[in-house]
């Protein structure tokens, strides 16, 4: 019989919501407890998904010997403290993007969890989508030839809010952080190889974050990815993989259930398509069941190796910029 991994949320947000939703609707999952630091949140999450637990603290919920895997749904800037809390109580962490603000925060967790041998995983969600695997297959089998270059965007409008963790640099708001690791971590993906050059530009605003930026990554083989983001801006959210024999359209690439093959002329030649299960975290979640079943501490699809990297280049640009969040600033 398949084990059933029991499953703990830290925070209560629109983003939790969307993921409770997904565990709900799988099998062998159980999502056991949520704990928020407001306890009448968290009995509104738990009655809201019919969960038997709702703890009014992080820490009661890192505790429960009942609890098999944490998923972190808090601010970028709680992700290191509640993932060593959670790892420390040899509790498996799936946490959400970007998994700390910078690579040293990385270095550390990733340390932690082998120093006490449980699992850990960012959740970039569109690495385990079936769509993302369709366009490397696709890459891999030259179907567009040699690759080129890609052009990825993550961009939405969002009204000035000095309070919203998305334009305080307290909470390290700004576009790269909250959506901008996406196209990076996508192309770094696509390619399986790392930048030899990266070249960035951000429009820096009143929220002394980053509003827009546009980011130049330079890879092996002349291989360009000419990729954007934003908070300040409806940018769209869409990837092109061009070759030299036609290129991959995905339509909002990072929760793709689409893709379209186009050849040299721009016809239509090729389309995948596949609604998701739920909502598409199922994905991801379906991998970290596997990965707790198998005794793995990371996953092999999105090891920490990768979010390390993906941090580095994220660090390298902010020096570009020479934006620092609070936190940096000794």
């Amino acid at each position: 019989m398949m084990r059933t991994i029991r499953w703990g949320i830290i925070g209560t947000g629109k983003i939790a919501s969307t993921f409770a939703a997904a565990l709900k609707s799988m099998e062998h999952t159980e999502l056991a407890a949520v704990a928020s630091r407001n306890l009448t949140r968290a009995e509104e999450f738990a009655e809201r998904f019919q969960i038997k637990k709702a703890y009014g603290s992080y820490e009661e919920l890192a505790e429960d010997p009942e609890i098999d895997v944490v998923y972190i749904a808090t601010p970028h800037t709680e992700h290191k403290a509640n993932s060593a809390l959670c790892i420390t109580n040899k509790k498996a962490v799936l946490c959400e993007k970007p998994l700390t603000i910078n690579h040293m925060e990385t270095e550390y967790l990733i340390s932690l969890a082998k120093e006490h041998d449980v699992f850990l995983m960012e959740a970039m969600w569109t690495k385990f989508l079936p769509v993302t695997a369709v366009v490397k297959s696709w890459i891999a089998e030259k179907k567009i030839g040699e690759l080129r270059h890609i052009r990825a965007s993550f961009g939405y409008y969002s009204e000035f809010d000095r309070s919203s963790r998305i334009y305080n640099p307290d909470t390290a708001g700004g576009a790269l952080l909250d959506v901008g690791v996406y196209p990076i971590t996508y192309a770094v993906y696509l390619l399986n190889e790392l930048p030899e050059q990266v070249v960035s530009s951000a429009v820096i605003g009143r929220s002394h974050v980053d509003e827009q930026n546009v980011i130049s990554l330079r890879f092996p083989g002349g291989i360009l990815a000419d990729i954007s983001s934003a908070v300040s801006a409806d940018t769209g959210d869409d990837a092109i993989i061009a070759g030299d024999r036609g290129r991959i359209f995905v339509p909002t690439f990072w929760k793709a259930d689409k893709v379209e093959r186009y050849d040299t002329n721009g016809q239509l030649v090729e389309t995948y398509y596949l609604p998701h299960k739920k909502n598409g975290y199922e994905y991801e979640a379906e991998e970290v069941n596997r990965c707790l079943r198998e005794g793995r501490t990371e996953s092999n699809i999105h090891p920490l190796s990768s979010t390390l990297d993906v941090m580095k280049i994220m660090d390298q640009i902010r020096n570009q910029w020479g934006l620092k969040y609070p936190q940096e600033i000794l």
